[in-house]
């Protein structure tokens, strides 16, 4: 290689940012150790605060593109210059244990073609404690989502579809496992950042990805994936008790009916936004 021609990052972090001036630094600074193998790329929806300037004050490439995540996300991989793209979201943090695993992983012969990552819920009341031991039943099931991708998969699926506001990690991920894509599971998590959990805003958030949930359904039919995904049997008892993992919901019945009533809330909250559509 010329000693003049730029050495490509060995793994590209794409981050989609909408006013997220709070977090954005604490994101990017966790990943400073590592900025000689990776590069940072955030792609802004037109933020009304500093989160541009505080991205790239932090080394970060910058880029605009709205008007929702996927359409930010897409940019973001095809600006790219690693053979592997890691998508976070501006309130998670990437523990360097996990970062470190994710280059293990990606360098070796027989990498995977992508990699779901173990995620830890951190912030502060009752329901963060819920939503984090919720979060760990999910883990490579169909209710997870990969979230590392050799670049050329991404090529080849075509990405995350812009028309959807809600389900497009499910949808990624079901191309991506169609494209017979050799996957794995990290054994390190990062670290999602809640802040102060408040149930209200939570459930306006689901409501509002919940919108083009509909469409996810019409694309990929009703089959047993999205019988799994959407229905009552598997979101509320199947993913705790498959695979042995039924013992360490029994130990622990507050937070699972904790969990149950969080479950119930969102089903309601989905029914209701189908129903006002009719």
């Amino acid at each position: 290689m010329d000693a003049m021609e730029e050495k490509k990052p060995e793994l590209s972090v794409v981050i989609p940012t909408r006013n997220e001036g709070r977090n954005i630094g604490p994101c990017i600074d966790a990943l400073g150790w590592a900025r000689d193998w990776l590069e940072v790329i955030v792609v802004d929806n037109f933020s009304t605060d500093a989160t541009a300037a505080l991205a790239r004050e932090r080394g970060a490439r910058v880029f605009e593109q709205g008007p929702e995540r996927s359409a930010q996300r897409n940019r973001g991989w095809r600006e790219s210059r690693a053979r592997f793209v890691c998508f976070l979201d501006a309130d998670m943090r990437m523990p360097a244990p996990t970062l470190a695993e994710i280059r293990a992983r990606i360098s070796t012969p027989d990498a995977p073609d992508a990699l779901y990552v173990r995620e830890t819920r951190v912030g502060r009341g009752w329901w963060v404690r819920v939503r984090n031991f919720e979060r760990s039943f999910y883990d490579a099931t169909c209710i997870d989502a990969l979230r590392v991708f050799r670049r050329g998969l991404l090529e080849k699926t075509g990405g995350y579809d812009e028309t959807f506001s809600g389900g497009e990690d499910w949808d990624l991920n079901r191309l991506c496992l169609a494209a017979v894509a050799r996957v794995a599971l990290t054994d390190g998590a990062l670290l999602h950042d809640e802040g102060e959990f408040s149930f209200r805003r939570h459930l306006r958030k689901k409501a509002y990805y919940s919108g083009t949930i509909g469409r996810y359904r019409e694309k990929w039919g009703n089959d047993a994936t999205v019988r799994k995904q959407l229905g009552i049997g598997y979101r509320f008892c199947g993913v705790f008790l498959e695979n042995g993992k039924w013992r360490r919901a029994v130990r622990h019945p507050l937070m699972m009916a904790s969990i149950m009533l969080e479950r119930a809330a969102v089903g309601a909250v989905y029914l209701a936004r189908t129903w006002r559509r009719r």
